[in-house]
């Protein structure tokens, strides 16, 4: 079964881009891909950049439609393999058994929250108790 986490700013300013480099650069310890999906062709520019200046002491290998590095960032989801998807689109993504985990990153913006909110309620709603961390 798929897990689901949201990632929750209630006080943080902190974007949703960089915490998603943050929590990639420490999720790579354990799992050798991300597949962030984006289906904003400049959001995928924004994570593009910012994945090559984010950490000027660890470089994660990445790139826009190639799944040869650790992240690929793409406006499509993966056909197969186990993956752990980062999903920037708006809407939930379907349930199916290639994707071993989905996360959720929620800014501190009420309209974030209320995206954030209305996922979270689809996902229950297909029978997943997402795990909620609050940073």
């Amino acid at each position: 079964m798929t897990a689901i986490s949201f990632y929750l700013f209630e006080k943080s300013p902190e974007r949703q881009v960089q915490s998603a480099c943050r929590l990639a650069r420490k999720l790579l310890k354990t799992t050798p891909k991300l597949w962030w999906y984006c289906p904003s062709k400049e959001l995928q520019q924004t994570l593009d950049d910012l994945l090559w200046s984010f950490d000027e002491t660890s470089f994660i290998t990445h790139s826009i439609d190639d799944t040869t590095g650790q992240v690929c960032i793409s406006s499509s989801l993966p056909i197969e393999g186990e993956w752990i998807i980062f999903n920037f689109s708006e809407n939930i993504i379907s349930l199916t058994d290639t994707f071993k985990h989905i996360i959720e990153i929620v800014e501190n913006t009420e309209a974030s929250k209320i995206i954030g909110r209305d996922k979270f309620k689809q996902y229950r709603q297909l029978g997943i108790e997402p795990r909620t961390f609050k940073l």
